[in-house]
């Protein structure tokens, strides 16, 4: 069984981009970082290096148990590798969408959205819980299939180093060809967005062709186009650096929610999208768009001196 993890070799190429693209912003944009935001960033990914060792014998274990039941012997052979990333990449999607959408893998993958800025260190911002949802069985059928856990873990070290560098906003557009196919800065700066246009959309980790094909991509606008700056971070600020704030912050806000809830919504408040409240008192990301998108129908059929300049904006109510 091989022990390779290709992310350890991707430190000091993470580490030099870092620079590199400070001194862009020193020179081009200032305000793209901020001391604390970027020592906040760092002990995250510090904790969830920490975490990954403590915890992610879980996942090992469960997949090297389920091997034994597969369905084929794959092998080691080149076309496994391309097949078993692209693979992954689709176990991804689902994950990360989930990750969105239901609360309980929320409050794990919270803290990676929880940077007002956008660059490479938020890129860093990586959970020190996610062992602990279970999220993983989104990968095991791919352990029933045939392909082994050593070369799903491997693939998987490489599907996150490719997403490292789409934390950016250095670059603004690729080639289109690459744009169609491919996750890139400006697909990701839209799921970092919390306008209302943007939310929850753009899961993709490797290729974007994913969300094009379920129906979950949305392109960027840029200003130059007619498009509002994107505005980061999550709906509901986190208004603190504090580091065990940013990873356990939604996990006691969730917990609260289920203490103080009628009991035939105790279950809801865990398995429901983030925002949900029984009693309506709050948004999801849904009804935040539904809003958006009937108040541009609106403005589009008033007459221009009918038409606000008001930008709507998320963050009027909360949502986790």
């Amino acid at each position: 069984m091989p022990d390779f993890s290709p992310v350890d070799y991707a430190v000091p190429g993470f580490v030099l981009l870092v620079l590199i693209e400070m001194v862009w912003a020193w020179k081009v944009r200032r305000e793209a970082y901020e001391a604390k935001d970027t020592l906040t960033s760092l002990g995250l990914g510090l904790g969830s290096t920490v975490a990954g060792v403590l915890l992610g014998g879980i996942a090992l274990a469960a997949f090297v148990y389920a091997y034994q039941f597969r369905l084929f012997d794959i092998g080691w052979t080149w076309w496994a590798w391309i097949a078993c990333f692209v693979l992954d990449d689709l176990a991804y999607y689902w994950i990360h969408r989930t990750g969105h959408r239901v609360r309980w893998f929320w409050a794990s993958h919270v803290n990676h959205h929880s940077s007002q800025h956008y660059n490479l260190s938020t890129a860093l911002r990586q959970t020190w819980t996610g062992a602990l949802t279970l999220g993983f069985a989104f990968k095991l059928p791919l352990v029933l299939i045939g392909f082994h856990p050593a070369m799903i873990a491997v693939v998987a070290g490489f599907n996150l180093i490719y997403q490292f560098w789409i934390h950016t906003e250095a670059i603004e557009r690729l080639p289109r060809w690459f744009e169609a196919v491919m996750n890139t800065p400006s697909h990701h700066r839209v799921h970092h967005a919390t306008n209302p246009r943007y939310l929850d959309r753009n899961y993709a980790g490797v290729f974007i062709v994913w969300d094009r094909m379920f129906g979950t991509f949305e392109p960027e606008v840029l200003p130059r186009e007619g498009g509002e700056p994107i505005r980061y971070g999550i709906v509901k600020q986190l208004g603190s650096f504090n580091l065990l704030y940013a990873v356990f912050h939604e996990w006691a806000a969730m917990l609260a929610d289920i203490w103080r809830a009628p009991w035939r919504h105790k279950l809801s408040y865990l398995l429901r999208p983030p925002g949900w409240s029984h009693d309506g008192s709050r948004e999801t990301s849904d009804t935040m768009r539904e809003r958006w998108l009937a108040r541009q129908a609106q403005q589009e059929s008033a007459t221009p001196k009918q038409v606000s300049s008001e930008n709507p904006i998320a963050g009027t109510r909360e949502a986790a």
